[in-house]
């Protein structure tokens, strides 16, 4: 029997700190690649097409990786069951290696290709990677997975984080029969994000791949992030990392990002400045209670975790859901916030807070409408962090605090008090007095006049709507 390995890439793009290739090549010296391009996931309605383009452009990066160690990446375009089971048995592979996934569809996807590589005799081997700590390895005292976030970062901060592991080399190549037995295995070339029908011909935030991901992450680590906690809820103000995508598509290992924060934390002279590096560290907490909470409640995906919030008499009103997507609301600062979105595949953090506050507690939109939008428009959307983000401001998931409204006033005058943010993604209020954007009073005349649109509801007047029809939920 071959010693040849596959691994089959997923959430995991790179070659570097990559845990289950790594054990591959300590078990064998011949290892391929495998992405395959799931119909399943490609055909949901909720799929983004920054976010498709994104993922191409990081399995470049990856071909050419493999190819320089000198292995090779192989495309497939069919659904997993069918055509790793099929690619294993061409290749006469020993085993079929890869990392395992939080989300339900992936671990009923896995399931059914492990039982299918089984029956031929094919071994599997799985692993931890996207996370520094499994979900079987953070419990509370009693066993149960955590549902709030403080408890789960004393425990989760507590535990001593694993080193980055060695980079894919010394690799044998595939021999020339192995070659020909690839293309009657539904190998293709790598296709373009348009000749999978997704278009976007916008600049994406942050370049696909892994050197990119390396460069923003030393970037943010010899910065940015010594002023983070200060800077980070200011949306004209590039505070944040911005390596959201490249850990959804794992184009950088979660224990190199881990270590760079260390490397930052040693290098740093205030006890204020480790203040910051520890408020960044605890976002990436978050992304790991979030992953966690999807694995044990898989149920999150598709409704409330709270009950008052399950059957929750929202209005679902469809022009107000429109104006919403479209960023004419009338609320300058979640006009600003949606347009950003749609023109880039991304949003700033605390706008996502603002906006998806305004869907559920001003418009009194199902939190699961917002929750699929962003999902149709982000490039670094992830289920389990979207969902967790959507269910915190909607007040429906794990949180301890009952009810969370925001004011978009109030947060306009907060977090972007010179309206630069305003300005720079809703053009026809350039000219607006900084005092007048930031408190949204607008004059009728000058909305007329500049087409922007006036107030599509009352902040007071619907906060209190939300707050009568949760007490009565509640009753």
């Amino acid at each position: 029997m071959s010693d040849l390995i596959l691994f089959w890439h997923r959430r995991d793009l790179r070659i570097s700190d990559n845990i289950g290739l790594a054990a591959a090549r300590q078990q064998s010296h011949t290892v391929v690649g495998v992405f395959c391009l799931d119909p399943n996931i490609l055909q949901q309605d909720d799929v983004a097409p920054a976010r498709v383009t994104y993922m191409i452009g990081c399995l470049h990066a990856l071909r050419q990786s493999y190819a320089e160690v000198g292995s090779q990446l192989l495309i497939l375009h069919q659904e997993p069951i069918k055509a790793i089971p099929t690619l294993a048995a061409a290749l006469n592979a020993k085993g079929v290696f890869w990392n395992w996934d939080v989300e339900p569809y992936s671990k009923k996807r896995d399931r059914t290709v492990t039982e299918a590589l089984n029956q031929q005799g094919i071994q599997v081997q799985n692993f931890w990677d996207q996370l520094l700590h499994s979900p079987e390895e953070i419990y509370t005292g009693s066993h149960q997975p955590y549902t709030v976030y403080t408890p789960f970062w004393k425990n989760w901060s507590n535990k001593l984080k694993a080193a980055p592991v060695e980079t894919l080399q010394n690799v044998l190549p595939l021999t020339e029969l192995e070659q020909q037995s690839i293309a009657q295995a539904y190998a293709i070339e790598l296709p373009t994000a348009k000749e999978l029908g997704f278009i976007w011909d916008n600049e994406l935030v942050t370049a696909p791949g892994t050197a990119a991901a390396q460069a923003k992450l030393e970037e943010f680590c010899s910065s940015a992030i010594y002023e983070y906690k200060e800077q980070r809820d200011f949306p004209a103000v590039n505070g944040t990392s911005q390596l959201s995508a490249a850990l959804k598509f794992g184009a950088i290992g979660i224990r190199q990002v881990w270590a760079a924060t260390e490397v930052a934390w040693e290098q740093s002279s205030s006890d204020e400045a480790q203040a910051n590096i520890r408020a960044w560290q605890q976002e990436l907490a978050w992304r790991e209670f979030y992953q966690h909470a999807m694995y044990h409640f898989p149920e999150l995906a598709t409704g409330a975790y709270r009950e008052v919030f399950k059957n929750f008499p929202y209005n679902n009103n469809e022009e107000h859901f429109q104006a919403w997507c479209t960023g004419k609301t009338g609320y300058p600062i979640v006009d600003a916030a949606m347009r950003q979105m749609n023109e880039t595949g991304w949003m700033h953090n605390r706008c996502r807070m603002i906006v998806a506050n305004f869907l559920t507690k001003d418009l009194l939109i199902n939190p699961q409408l917002g929750e699929k939008y962003f999902m149709q428009k982000l490039y670094d959307a992830d289920l389990s962090a979207n969902n967790g983000g959507w269910q915190w401001s909607a007040s429906s998931g794990m949180d301890p605090k009952p009810v969370r409204i925001f004011n978009p006033t109030s947060q306009s005058q907060k977090f972007d008090p010179e309206a630069e943010y305003i300005r720079q993604w809703i053009p026809e209020l350039r000219s607006v007095d900084t005092e007048c954007l930031i408190s949204g009073k607008i004059t009728e005349a000058e909305r007329d006049a500049l087409g922007y649109p006036a107030p599509i509801v009352d902040h007071q007047q619907q906060q209190r709507e939300f707050k009568q029809r949760y007490q009565q939920q509640k009753s």
